[in-house]
Order: structure tokens, then C-alpha cells, then sequence
């Protein structure tokens, strides 16, 4: 099984080419994320769309359906030729002109001939699969369908060997002529974000813990903060080229322990891990921005999120140094720290820092957090050293008075 699939007639672009990728981990990637997919067929010489489910087992991919529906029947016997689309939308591009907007995604297609599932066992495997996409343990939490159930259920196999991926994840692309207008430009970020589960009514158990909108989603879930110095944007692609100028700087690297970003796709790359992370549901990440110009100051997020244990860390901050010693930093982390203990019911936050940076080391105390002690070789820098770190935190009793210090500094800045 090789790494990337064959680039065939039907996968290959006839314009912006670069955008275009077949490897499987991508497509493996965006298909596991979505839950639905559009599936298209021709019966009787029309043209047909269905939306439905689709699950991913291996190489793959299962399309659910209905015996009595127009797909299952056209596939009865050998089969029937199908293309699957799946897009996720990761934001939209407004341009200064209108030819220029656009918008931002990541795309699956996918070509071949999908079987209908008659063996029992891989029927109820793909069924097994589907039910656990929307939440893992699912299955067991839930009846099993009956036999006349699974016999009005249809499961369609389609082979994932003719696959292209289609991703759109840049800023705005104006023309020069147009860059002096003075409309405004810039891209708008998309999430899909799960709610707080609406029990039906009778239910007698509370909502179970892998739900996708349950706790972890929500303390992942980066939200805009506002405040008089700082807005802290939920982290998005198009931040990466204002974040790499603002933190084109050694000494703003100096203590951090990831390798200094050298251009704007390090930018964009570091950017994107911390969007992994989020959904993953360990991570929530931020730009800092100027209120006043819009132009991005740094970067701080969440980490080692622990909903659980109502723990999370404020780490990976970074923010151009022309802005130091102003009350951009005092504030992001009030901005932060409110959500954590106010919104989130945290009742811990903690920081970790290099034993070598002093200067973090005590602004993080003017924050009215304690030291608490010292990890000894806790990771390693980029340089190959160990590091010492320095732990910090703040527990919920000890918010209220750090909020109030840390809102009276404001109010005199």
C-alpha cells in the first residue's frame, strides 16, 4: 500500500493545480472529520445527488442508505458507478473586488463502482463504524438494530483507489491594481461547533461524555475575547503572514521551545498544529490583534486542556516586542484567565516557562499566580539542551483577588 493514490483522468485539475494533493493521510483526514458526503449516480440517464452518511473502514469508504431508495436499488447486482464529494469550509475570502472573493476548505472526491454490502458481518462492522463516528462508546451505550432493521438499512462499499484532494487555505488574492481600495479585505474563519446537548424528554441519565458537544469541545473551542488593549482571534490560516512579521524577532524566539519559525509558511505550519490540537480537544489557540489597527501583535493559547481535572495551561505566548511592557500582555491574560475561571469553571490554571527566562518568569507572578516549583529536564529546546521549567499556576480561590489587581493595573494603564 503506497503513501499517495494514482493520479488518474477523472483526478487530475485543469486549473490551480497546486491546490490539488493525493495523499491518503489528507484524505484519510478530511473524510474521518466530515460526517456527511454528497453522493452522485445516474439512473435511467438522469443525474442524481444524494446527501447522506459515510463512514471510513480502512481503504474503505461506506455509504449509508435506504433499501427502498433509488441508489440502493440502481446498485443492485454488480453495483453502480458513484462520485462522493466531501467539504469541509474553513472560512470565507472577501477581496477587495468581487471576482476575488473565495473561500477556504479542504475537499474530498472520489470515483469508483459501490457494491452493495450483502455479508452480514461487514454490514454490521460499517454500521458498527458509523454509530462510533458520532461519538466513541456510542455503540455499546445504545440498542443494537434489529434484523428487520438492518434489512431495511443499505450500506454501499466504495473502494477509496481514485481520490484527489482539493484544499483552498490562503488569504486574500487581489489584484495589484486593486490593493489601494478601500473596501475592506480579509478572510473570515468557519468552524463547526457542537452545542450543549438538548436531552429528550423522559431521559433519565445526564448527557454522556463523548458526545462531540460535551465539556472537551467546549474548553478546545476558542471564542473572540475582546478587550481596550488587546482581541485575542480565534487562530486562523490567514493570521500566519501579520504573526510572522510581528514575530520576526530572535529575542522574541529566545525561550520558546519550538524551533523559531523562518518564513511565512513556518508561520502558517505552526498555526496549523495548533488547529490539530484543537480538534483533538487538548489545544485552543489565539491571535493577539491590535483593537485599534487590526494588525497582529503574537499568538497565546491553551494547552494540556483537562476538563476532567477543570485544568488548563496558558502557554505558546509570543507578542512582537514593540509591544512589551504595554498592557497588550496584562490584558490577554485577564481576557484568558476570565474565561477560564468564569466561563469555563477552571479551577486551575498553570504556566510553564523556561527556568532561564526571568523576565517571563516574573511577569507570570505579577499575574498573581505562585510558583510552585521546578520540573527538572521537562523537555528539550531547540538547541538540544534540556530544559528546567518552571511551573506557575493560579487556583479558582485565588482568582478573585488576582482579577481584581490585574483589572485595577488596566484601569491605570
Amino acid at each position: 500500500m503506497t503513501d499517495a493514490y494514482a493520479v488518474t483522468a477523472r483526478t487530475t485539475a485543469l486549473r490551480n493545480r497546486k491546490r490539488m494533493h493525493y495523499d491518503k493521510e489528507s484524505a484519510h483526514a478530511i473524510l474521518d472529520e466530515a460526517y456527511d458526503c454528497s453522493v452522485a449516480f445516474v439512473v435511467d440517464g438522469e443525474p442524481r445527488v444524494l446527501p447522506t452518511l459515510h463512514v471510513r473502514v480502512g481503504g474503505t469508504l461506506y455509504v449509508h442508505g435506504s433499501t427502498g431508495g433509488r441508489m440502493a436499488l440502481a446498485a443492485r447486482g454488480d453495483g453502480i458507478p458513484v462520485c462522493v464529494s466531501v467539504t469541509l469550509l474553513d472560512g470565507l475570502v472577501f477581496g477587495r473586488s468581487q471576482f476575488h472573493h473565495s473561500a477556504n476548505y479542504r475537499s474530498v472526491v472520489a470515483h469508483g463502482v459501490a457494491r452493495p454490502v450483502t455479508d452480514p458481518a461487514e454490514k454490521s462492522v460499517a454500521m458498527h463504524a458509523l454509530v462510533e463516528k458520532v461519538g466513541v462508546g456510542r455503540a455499546a451505550d445504545s440498542r443494537p438494530p434489529t434484523g428487520q432493521e438492518m434489512a431495511q438499512t443499505s450500506v454501499l462499499a466504495l473502494p477509496l483507489a481514485e481520490v484527489s484532494v482539493r484544499v483552498r487555505d490562503g488569504g486574500v488574492a487581489d489584484d495589484p491594481a486593486d490593493l489601494g481600495l478601500p473596501h475592506w479585505a480579509g478572510v473570515l474563519p468557519l468552524r463547526r461547533v457542537a452545542g450543549p446537548p438538548e436531552t429528550d424528554a423522559g431521559v433519565p441519565v445526564p448527557p454522556p461524555a463523548y458526545l462531540p458537544g460535551r465539556t472537551s469541545a467546549r474548553w478546545s473551542t476558542p471564542v473572540l475575547l475582546t478587550g481596550r488593549h488587546v482581541r485575542l482571534e480565534p487562530l486562523a490560516p490567514a493570521h500566519a503572514e501579520g504573526m510572522f512579521e510581528a514575530l520576526d524577532d530572535e529575542e522574541v524566539w529566545r525561550h520558546i521551545p519550538t524551533p523559531r519559525a523562518r518564513s511565512v509558511a513556518d508561520m502558517a505550519a505552526d498555526i496549523a498544529e495548533v488547529i490539530r490540537g484543537q480538534w483533538r480537544g487538548d489545544r485552543a489557540g489565539w491571535a493577539q490583534v491590535d483593537p485599534a489597527s487590526g494588525a497582529v501583535m503574537g499568538i497565546t493559547t491553551y494547552h494540556d486542556v483537562d476538563p476532567d481535572r477543570r485544568s488548563v495551561g496558558i502557554g505558546h505566548t509570543m507578542l512582537g516586542r514593540k509591544w512589551w511592557r504595554t498592557g497588550v500582555n496584562t490584558e490577554a491574560k485577564l481576557l484568558l484567565l476570565e474565561r477560564a475561571f468564569d466561563v469555563l469553571g477552571a479551577a486551575r490554571v498553570f504556566w510553564y516557562t523556561d527556568i532561564r527566562n526571568e523576565r517571563s518568569q516574573a511577569a507570570i507572578a505579577r499575574l498573581g499566580a505562585s510558583r510552585d516549583g521546578v520540573i527538572r529536564r521537562q523537555r528539550l529546546r531547540p538547541d538540544g539542551s534540556w530544559r528546567d521549567t518552571v511551573l506557575f499556576a493560579m487556583t479558582a480561590d485565588e482568582w478573585p483577588a488576582a482579577a481584581q489587581r490585574l483589572r485595577d493595573r488596566l484601569a491605570a494603564a
